[in-house]
């Protein structure tokens, strides 16, 4: 039965994410929940879950002329950055406070999504 989780939470992980849902909420959440690691080694597996997740689709993306080169430099450039500053902190945080954190901001998440997920308009 495990496996059978295994194949089912990594499909929709992926899924999820290719889509820009954030698919790695429902990876850390199986591997939180359903597996019982803690919150930072189900972090650690689902970034290293989703880099040939995301190698796979910035090809179709690049190939559909998705992907607008000039915005994206600056956002990785400060994205890398925010990872670097983020392990720092993440060395002097618990992860039990972490988990409570992270728990806050799905619900957080939801409450925006059920409540102004209307109110924006779409632009093309």
């Amino acid at each position: 039965m495990n496996s059978i989780l295994v194949w089912i939470f990594s499909f929709l992980s992926g899924l999820v994410g290719s889509m820009g849902f954030g698919g790695g909420t429902v990876l850390i959440i199986y591997l939180s929940v359903f597996l019982s690691l803690n919150q930072l080694k189900s972090q650690g597996i689902n970034l290293l879950f989703f880099i040939p997740c995301a190698i796979i689709a910035i090809i179709v993306y690049h190939k559909q002329k998705m992907i607008d080169r000039k915005k994206v430099l600056p956002l990785i450039l400060t994205g890398l950055i925010g990872v670097a500053l983020g392990n720092i902190v993440l060395s002097f945080i618990d992860t039990n406070l972490l988990s409570k954190f992270f728990g806050g901001f799905l619900i957080l998440l939801a409450l925006k999504e059920i409540f102004f997920s209307g109110k924006s308009k779409k632009k093309k």
